[in-house]
């Protein structure tokens, strides 16, 4: 494969440089030279000497330890030219820290590591480090790569806290979360904060505080694994508490690492502390420097918030996740009257694929990797022919019910003998990933794994026929109102008002209508079970997965609803199984068009 062409991905062009020199294949340390970043030579400031420390920063990296696409079974890319992993981002460390001097650097994470690929979900379930004593692929790459300080995201706590523990025994690095507390107390239940002594030579020491911030929604999303054992505190609460602190016991420099992206808002309402707190903890906690944040998935080289108290800056950095970006902060401090202070600052983000992956990290991990590549390699069943979810946000497609199939039967099984055995069973789900196929012919558990992206549970509820009618019409906000006269272009109604494809649920087992004509909570028409309208206080057994049935995406009902099966069965596993089981996928034997788009009643395909 031809190597991408180096780009620089801060969206700065300094004075006097254009945009085509900019992307013409710099490297790290290149392209902060050419930003007109400070060297490492010291400065006299207006105050006495002056210094200037670099901080970067990884964020959200989801167990990509290496360029690889485990769903494709081919080396990582797509139309940006971006490349995923730590040994890209060790090859970026090691420029910096050559560039700047490794005295004068500092690396820190913002969560989310342990989870997102096959890598990491074969080494929590298949071959899991709690059982075999194995070292996390992860905790490897961060241990060779000499992290200062890692924070924790909310999918740390998705393989269950026993998982977690361990995984943080093999960190070399302080793992952090301050917010992360004992249930019903405010002791954490993680380390809060470290203060970290970087000697700079021919300079007094510079003290450090780091703080990290995980995020409140792990109550929600992970209510099964931490409900009980751990609650999750405010972001803004919580640094307004420790800041303090961390200063009172010497740090010159203060910088918050937090799984929380800065816009404010919160996928679940109003229902815990925001979730995206990272600006608001800036503008209202005094004595932050900077904050290196994460969780959206945003790349955000540099941001500047005023603190409303104090009128200082602090300036932060969202690294694109996967490994694809670096952040990199330069503060300036001034040794004045026995003191540290910061008197300059500035971030921005760098490229993994201005560099080739550090060799040194391939082969540290390069036996874990190939496991998980002939493990997703496995066939697991013959499918008669080709399943796609290119059209599965506007129609009812095989491949989804394949899913729907599983969910059902596994349902039903364990219901029967039970005293809700006479209730139908009908299944919820979304399309994660429009990519996804079934080949004709040979159907792998990487074909699997592209369909079913997630580590979610299945678990089953009762839901009444009214209640069932208001999580559709939540469900089908995901729809813009389109005209019955409008041209028939689907993929421009998807996705109202910024609502995620995995948002987008759909049901089997009930025939029902979307009237994308009409205005939303008058959309769901024609509801039918077993060819009869569907009455109110009809009950239904419902498979759903535990992130919907904990509260995420804030549908109606499911969350109070009453729970009839949580086997703690991982559904990708179940389908992996059944198929096994089956044999053969055959579209014929399963597939039912149970819904439809429609306009003024009538269907758009």
């Amino acid at each position: 494969m031809q190597n991408p062409q180096p780009r620089w991905c801060s969206c700065r062009v300094p004075d006097g440089v254009t945009r085509r020199q900019v992307l013409g294949g710099l490297s790290a340390a290149s392209a902060l030279a050419v930003a007109g970043w400070p060297g490492t030579a010291s400065a006299a400031g207006p105050h006495g000497r002056s210094v200037t420390i670099t901080v970067m920063g990884t964020s959200d990296i989801h167990s990509h330890a290496v360029n690889w696409d485990y769903y494709k079974d081919a080396e990582y890319g797509d139309s940006d030219g971006n490349t995923v992993g730590l040994a890209r981002v060790s090859s970026l460390v090691n420029e910096v820290r050559a560039a700047r001097g490794r005295d004068r650097t500092l690396l820190f994470d913002a969560g989310d590591t342990i989870q997102g690929t096959p890598l990491g979900f074969y080494y929590a379930t298949v071959e899991p480090i709690t059982e075999t004593g194995g070292t996390h692929p992860m905790a490897r790459q961060m241990n060779a790569i000499g992290y200062d300080a890692v924070a924790l995201g909310n999918h740390e706590f998705n393989y269950g806290i026993p998982f977690l523990n361990k995984w943080i025994s093999q960190m070399d690095a302080p793992v952090l979360a301050a917010n992360a507390v004992h249930a019903g107390t405010r002791r954490p239940a993680y380390r809060p904060y470290i203060i970290k002594r970087m000697h700079v030579r021919g300079y007094p020491p510079i003290r450090v505080g780091l703080l990290g911030l995980t995020n409140p929604g792990i109550a929600i999303w992970d209510k099964a694994n931490v409900s009980g054992k751990l609650d999750f505190l405010d972001l803004v609460e919580t640094a307004r508490r420790w800041v303090p602190v961390i200063r009172a016991r010497g740090a010159d420099v203060v910088i918050i690492s937090a799984h929380s992206g800065d816009s404010g808002t919160s996928s679940y309402g109003d229902a815990l502390p925001i979730e995206n707190a990272a600006a608001l903890v800036a503008e209202q906690v005094p004595g932050i420097d900077a904050i290196l944040f994460g969780h959206a998935h945003l790349e955000i080289p540099e941001r500047f918030v005023t603190n409303k108290i104090t009128g200082r800056t602090v300036v932060m950095s969202e690294p694109k996740c996967w490994g694809q970006r670096l952040s990199i902060f330069d503060l300036t401090l001034t040794h004045s009257r026995g003191r540290w202070k910061v008197t300059g600052k500035s971030a921005t983000t760098v490229n993994s694929n201005t560099v080739q992956e550090d060799p040194e990290m391939v082969t540290l991990v390069k036996k874990q990797h190939d496991a998980v590549v002939a493990y997703v390699n496995k066939e697991v069943a013959t499918s008669t022919e080709e399943m796609s979810a290119a059209e599965a946000c506007w129609k009812d497609t095989a491949i989804l019910d394949y899913i729907h199939l599983v969910q059902t039967e596994r349902v039903k099984a364990a219901l029967a003998g039970s005293e809700h055995e006479s209730l139908p069973v009908v299944s919820i789900a979304a399309p994660f990933s429009r990519a996804a196929t079934f080949p004709a012919g040979k159907v792998t558990i990487k074909d699997i794994a592209g369909l079913y992206i997630y580590d979610n549970t299945l678990l089953g509820s009762i839901l009444t026929g009214s209640q069932i009618k208001d999580y559709l019409e939540y469900s089908a906000q995901y729809f813009k109102q389109v005209s019955a006269s409008d041209p028939v272009d689907p993929a421009s109604w998807t996705n109202a008002n910024n609502r995620p494809d995995y948002n987008y649920d759909q049901f089997s087992g009930i025939a029902y209508d979307v009237d994308i004509a009409k205005p939303e909570g008058s959309r769901i028409t024609n509801m039918t079970y077993d060819g009869a309208p569907v009455a109110d206080d009809q009950r239904f057994a419902v498979a759903v997965n535990n992130y919907r049935q904990s509260g995420g995406g804030g549908f109606p009902h499911i969350t109070t609803a009453e729970v009839v099966y949580n086997a703690q069965v991982a559904i990708r596993e179940a389908i992996v199984e059944y198929a096994s089981a089956a044999g053969t996928i055959d579209p014929a034997t399963f597939h039912t068009e149970n819904w439809r788009l429609v306009r003024d009643g009538t269907p758009v395909f």
